[in-house]
């Protein structure tokens, strides 16, 4: 199964962080650059653990999510429960660390490929593509680490 991974360190504490990769809406997609779409399902208005999710990615592939860890500020993780048709099994996970310049920001996902005959070369293609999409992602969570806007939205959600 095939991990890709990035990391980057942002000036903010890590509930912040947390806080930030958990944006929704318009200030969702002022920082992430791989959504064009994302809502929570079942009537859920936050996220928490069993919470599922839809995500259209910009190039337009759908998936249904779903929270199988929820600890602010610390980590959260998900699994896909269904999206496109290559993959057979999507996971990630998001981990936030206290350090001396802010919060180090772990991002690291598995995948197996399908039908099992291609996986070799659809995995090898995909470790690639994925880790080119999470470290363009991460750029983009880092900048909105430093987005007054984002930053000001974040705030807000924690003061109600």
């Amino acid at each position: 199964m095939p991990v890709v991974s990035a990391e980057t360190v942002v000036p903010v504490d890590p509930a912040t962080a947390f806080a930030v990769s958990q944006t929704t809406g318009a200030v969702r997609r002022r920082w992430d650059p791989f959504i064009s779409e994302q809502h929570f399902l079942d009537e859920a208005d936050a996220a928490a653990k069993g919470v599922r999710t839809f995500t259209r990615q910009r190039f337009g592939f759908a998936m249904v999510s779903s929270y199988v860890s929820y600890a602010p500020p610390t980590n959260v993780g998900m699994v896909m429960e269904s999206g496109p048709w290559f993959f057979e099994k999507l996971g990630g996970g998001w981990r936030f660390t206290a350090v001396p310049e802010g919060t180090r920001a772990v991002w690291k996902y598995n995948f197996t490929c399908r039908p099992a005959w291609l996986a070799p070369i659809a995995e090898w293609i995909g470790a690639r593509i994925l880790g080119f999409e999470i470290r363009r992602r991460l750029a983009g969570f880092a900048r909105g680490c430093s987005d007054p806007v984002v930053l000001d939205a974040v705030r807000a959600t924690r003061q109600d």
